[in-house]
């Protein structure tokens, strides 16, 4: 299919030419597959912040473009509390609910409230489409749930990013165990197929790393026109390595780092070079022991404090670091 280019803005621009050349051919699932991360993670409302989860909720949202006329699903795996991929707290008490919005108020460029970076309700304006409460419940172990059949037009249409937004949330409504799931958007309720330049992203990651010293986990922001300096913002990384920056730019700037239940923030410089392409934030595990279960959440935002996009899939592919080499006259 081929993707137009006349769009809002260079993120979604670069987003939807790097589908139609297949450099997004994995952004259905998410995590997507360059992250290298193996499950989101949501705890119970009576959790504690020192496990890894700073608001015991998480939002999604996947672009569906104009041109998709047929129905889709928007895919859980693993979204019940219990098995053996979540993180249990004396017994598995606990229950998540996972609820997909589309309809007017949905799109976060016009209603900021429904990023869902600040507490409250309000990130839940939208059409409420589907909704389900999961406990402890084996049928659901490490399986998809499929939400829908949904068509594109229920969605928030944006004309300038010609795509349908649709929005799920995920909540820890009690208990206070760990719910690790990962989502996936597919054509079909029974299998995995990919809905061809579709997208998906978030304002506030919270992850699992994986437990194993030799795993680094990524996640991909987009810089944007304007973008001079950006603010980075680390929960509860357990003092568990290093987090590097890396760019066609930058070889790998070390991050502040936080320890248990603590945050670091700090700002990055954006060079010229860095516009338009994606960075590449990188999580290296401690090397001397193992940090299992590691939870974190990150979050960035310009200099103007507005919030950036982490893609399921870079923008443009992975960054690589590219130095300039300087060019010496031949002496005689």
């Amino acid at each position: 299919m081929k993707v137009k280019t006349a769009i809002f803005n260079s993120i979604i621009t670069l987003a939807l030419s790097a589908i139609a050349s297949g450099n997004l051919l994995y952004a259905q699932a998410v995590p997507g597959k360059d992250e290298n991360i193996p499950f989101l993670v949501t705890f119970g409302k009576n959790g504690e912040t020192s496990w890894g989860d700073d608001d015991f909720y998480s939002v999604f949202f996947f672009t569906i473009p104009k041109d998709y006329n047929r129905q889709f699903y928007i895919k859980v795996f693993d979204p019940d509390n219990g098995g053996e991929n979540d993180e249990i707290q004396g017994i598995f008490d606990s229950k998540t609910m996972f609820s997909v919005y589309g309809g007017k108020g949905v799109d976060p460029d016009k209603n900021l409230a429904s990023r869902g970076l600040k507490n409250g309700e309000n990130y839940k304006q939208g059409t409420l489409l589907a909704s389900k409460v999961f406990g402890n419940e084996p049928t659901y172990d490490n399986k998809y749930y499929a939400f829908g059949p949904f068509n594109p037009t229920e969605g928030d249409y944006n004309e300038k990013w010609k795509s349908y937004i649709f929005k799920i949330v995920c909540e820890g409504i009690t208990g206070d165990d760990g719910n690790l799931y990962r989502y996936f958007l597919s054509r079909e309720a029974g299998s995995e197929l990919p809905v061809e330049g579709a997208n998906a992203f978030t304002y506030e990651y919270t992850f699992r790393l994986a437990n194993d010293i030799k795993s680094v986990a990524h996640i991909y922001p987009y810089v944007d026109t304007g973008i001079v300096s950006i603010k980075q913002r680390n929960f509860d990384w357990d003092d568990d390595g290093v987090i590097l920056v890396v760019s066609t730019y930058k070889q790998g700037l070390p991050l502040p780092v936080s320890n248990e239940n603590d945050e670091k923030v700090s700002v990055i410089a954006v060079e010229p070079a860095e516009i338009g392409k994606s960075l590449d934030f990188q999580f290296h595990k401690k090397q001397s022991y193992l940090v299992r279960n590691n939870n974190v959440v990150v979050s960035l935002e310009n200099q103007r404090g507005d919030a950036l996009q982490f893609f399921s899939s870079p923008i443009g592919g992975v960054p690589v670091y590219q130095p300039v080499l300087g060019i010496r006259k031949k002496t005689k």
